[in-house]
């Protein structure tokens, strides 16, 4: 499918719904806490992304039954909220999506809870660099290789690994749109990215192996993944607008 550019009305949406999942998460992580459950975190998105006007993107969508992705410790993405309580020396990534006016705003951050040891406290800094040095290669018409090739590069020279298969993917008036943009990948392949036109750049970053366990999700086709050694794993997100010198980080509160 041929990617259309955002008009500047659509623009201006486009920002509010991003301004609006960034305060969001800004928000929960507030109550990032041992002892409460991601039950709790869910329903404390979900009422405050409804007092803002907005509407939680997640549930609902293709059976997902929550309003966030709550991943914690060795899952990598897309952890259902349930009542397992945080503990002491957990890491856990918030992934928060607003549809507001049409459109979506995207964002996720991995937080700790209570003391974390080194270990994860540097894996959380170099997925949040790694996500941070693949924003920085944005330019109109550069490849998404160029983004994946710069993050895998850093993150494995780090003595970590980035998952391959899964990764960002275009956004605006859809929640999911092309192209996917991938978290390691070669400089001039892959797709073009098209001025005016968002994605979100999230890439999800190992402790140990990039290999991965998919899980079901009853009554949903979202899958959820976690580690296959059972190791950390981290990820941090923006949605981030093309525009026709570089680019423009539109999930910031």
């Amino acid at each position: 499918m041929a990617i259309v550019p955002l008009n500047k009305e659509e623009i201006k949406k486009m920002e509010a719904a991003c301004k609006n999942a960034a305060r969001t998460l800004e928000y929960v992580a507030k109550f990032v806490k041992v002892d409460i459950t991601t039950d709790e975190l869910d329903k404390i998105v979900h009422d405050y992304t409804l007092s803002t006007g907005a509407i939680p993107a997640c549930l609902g969508y293709h059976g997902y039954p929550k309003t966030i992705c709550t991943s914690v410790n060795q899952v990598v993405c897309h952890g259902l909220p349930d009542s397992t309580k945080l503990k002491e020396g957990d890491i856990i990534n918030i992934d928060v999506t607003s549809k507001l006016d049409g459109f979506f705003g995207d964002t996720s951050a991995t937080f700790t809870v209570g003391k974390v040891n080194a270990r994860a406290l540097d894996l959380i800094e170099v997925a949040r660099e790694a996500r941070d040095l693949g924003i920085e290669m944005i330019k109109p018409y550069c490849y998404t290789g160029d983004i994946g090739f710069e993050t895998n590069k850093f993150v494995t020279r780090r003595g970590y690994s980035t998952i391959k298969e899964i990764g960002g993917h275009g956004i605006g008036r859809n929640f999911h749109e092309e192209p996917f943009v991938p978290a390691a990948g070669k400089k001039g392949k892959g797709d073009q990215l098209i001025p005016w036109h968002c994605i979100t750049v999230e890439p999800m970053v190992n402790e140990g192996t990039d290999k991965f366990k998919e899980i079901a999700i009853p009554g949903s086709s979202i899958k959820f993944y976690e580690t296959a050694d059972g190791l950390l794993s981290a990820q941090f997100e923006h949605t981030v607008l093309v525009t026709d010198t570089g680019y423009e980080i539109l999930t910031v509160p």
